[in-house]
């Protein structure tokens, strides 16, 4: 495409997404950023309407989670800025490229309010605090320089959201843009050859040795797999570190760092390998682990290496080609633990919930039979996610289980949902909530709908908030504000032009799922629980 020497901030917004490959953005249009929409077709830039700002910043997330790309999220000024708020810190709590641009007030907007629409003091300074940067542009050429700084975050360091303010006059006015930046490519900091060696001698003199795997080991599967394997060290994961080695390995203990059994058995190793994890209160559902033998961190992140409990020794760097480096320079561990070992701890970890999570287990056994491998599950902030899917429903590499972790969010699920579909529509995705996390993107019904793609959305229904219900109850409270009138969910998916089935069974479940799978649209499965009387063994989750 020719370049010109003028060029509006709309259209200069545009040709800068379409430079660094975007091919996809999630947004509503507004009275203030339509000279930005105006140019999305004339670069061949996709554009997916959702019903909520909340849900457009849901489907980015979910787009870039299952891409490994930065998902793209436009809003227009105040509110619509402000709905997109809550995606923007679960994107910052699970380091997710997601970028956010919006209109903001005139260049020589005066300070003091003028009531023009959508007024708001400072929308910058709002999002710098929920994002890593949100940056303000003075003129139509330093757009680019912005969003090749966003995407410069993205490819060089621990993604995190960006915000980029356009003023509304400036997207409207035509100037001159210069040549298109493009972010360049750097590499990742790796660590000194002598702290590697360091860290494969003391692993590699290790006799009870355990693998801690996050979401930053993400990219480092393999690496992960093969250096667990020669180490005879378990391998146990957050929820973000979910199917980062095969939940089906003999080795695999999975997202289970919130069991006592696993942290008591951690407290005993006389060596953990931490890769791309905070081994945060979100992670441990307690307070800090314990251990006694030496930490060894692996992380993109220098802070974290001070953060929560500090390493010993600090791998700073990129996960697989730190795993890679030390994989090269370990010898062949003795270590104690075998297989059995691992079935045996697993033995001990199962019971401490197993009268919780025995109402989900039949029905999250019947959703991995008929999924593929390579599924995308998606889930909320929801008792039959956490307590169930997450320790129970297995993921191995090819497929990914996306969820809301750290800043926990509810309404999560089905937006994200829609954005890994529209991102794969070649592979199956499912989405998993909770009827009351549900209700707060449940309008996303009809983006899905105008997707025009199979997009199951199970729903376990126990009535409203029922964690809330059961931590009042802990409390010897009584419940208050968390039972909700039961809404027909499955109608409501029809009225939105979708589909929608009511099972009590688990082999009901597998066929309302196996038709789901294959009908354009999305179909609501609502699965009822009996609201429980009694306190969860883990009632402070």
């Amino acid at each position: 495409m020719a370049e010109r020497s003028h060029i509006t901030g709309g259209e200069a917004v545009v040709r800068a997404l379409a430079a660094h490959g975007t091919d996809l953005v999630f947004g509503i249009p507004g009275t203030h950023n339509l000279e930005l929409y105006r140019h999305l077709g004339r670069y061949g830039i996709q554009h997916l309407t959702p019903r909520h700002e909340q849900g457009a910043g849901y489907a980015a997330d979910g787009y870039a989670r299952t891409t490994g790309r930065p998902g793209v999220a436009v809003t227009t000024t105040g509110p619509a800025l402000l709905n997109i708020a809550a995606a923007v810190g679960q994107a910052y709590s699970d380091s997710v490229p997601l970028l956010v641009i919006s209109p903001g007030m005139p260049l020589r907007h005066p300070r003091q309010s003028t009531g023009l629409l959508h007024e708001m003091p400072s929308q910058t300074e709002a999002f710098r605090h929920i994002a890593a940067f949100s940056h303000r542009v003075s003129s139509v050429a330093e757009i680019g320089v912005a969003v090749a700084r966003a995407f410069t975050l993205f490819q060089s360091g621990r993604p995190r959201p960006v915000h980029i303010e356009i003023p509304l006059d400036l997207l409207e006015t035509a100037e001159p843009a210069g040549e298109p930046r493009v972010a360049p490519w750097t590499a990742f900091p790796r660590p000194a050859p002598q702290a590697v060696a360091e860290a494969a001698a003391v692993l590699g003199a290790a006799r009870r040795p355990a693998l801690i795997l996050g979401g930053g080991a993400r990219g480092a599967s393999d690496a992960a797999r093969a250096l667990a394997k020669r180490l005879g060290a378990p391998v146990v994961t957050s929820a973000n570190g979910k199917g980062v080695v095969p939940e089906s390995h003999p080795l695999s203990l999975g997202v289970a760092l919130h069991s006592p059994a696993v942290q008591k058995w951690l407290t005993d190793r006389d060596v953990v390998l931490a890769v791309g994890t905070e081994l945060a209160e979100s992670d441990l559902w307690s307070g800090p682990l314990t251990l006694n033998g030496t930490l060894i961190r692996v992380d993109l992140d220098p802070a974290q290496m001070y953060a929560g409990l500090p390493a010993d020794l600090a791998l700073v760097g990129d996960a697989g080609e730190v795993l890679r480096d030390l994989l090269a320079a370990v010898a062949q561990c003795p270590g104690d633990d075998t297989p059995a070992a691992v079935a045996q701890l697993r033995a001990a970890r199962d019971p401490e919930s197993a009268s919780r999570d025995a109402r989900w287990l039949p029905f999250l056994t019947v959703i991995r039979s008929v999924l593929a491998p390579d599924a995308v599950i998606t889930s909320d902030s929801a008792q039959a996610c956490y307590y169930g899917a997450l320790p129970h429903l297995p993921v191995d590499p090819p497929g990914r289980y996306l969820h809301p972790t750290g800043f926990g969010t509810l309404g999560y699920a089905l937006p994200a949902a829609i954005g890994a579909k529209a991102a794969c529509p070649e592979r199956q995705v499912v989405a998993l909530s909770g009827d009351g996390g549900l209700q707060f993107s449940v309008q996303e019904l009809g983006t899905a709908t105008q997707l025009g793609l199979p997009l199951p959305v199970v729903v376990f229904d126990n009535g409203g908030y029922g964690e809330i219900r059961d931590e009042m109850t802990a409390r010897g409270d009584a419940p208050v504000g968390v039972d909700l009138p039961s809404v027909d969910l499955p109608a409501l998916a029809r009225a939105y032009g979708g589909h929608g089935a009511r099972v009590t069974t688990p082999d009901e479940l597998a066929a309302a799922l196996r038709a789901a799978l294959t009908t354009p649209g999305p179909t609501v499965i609502t699965v009822p629980e009996a609201v429980s009387e009694s306190v969860p063994e883990e009632a402070d989750r």
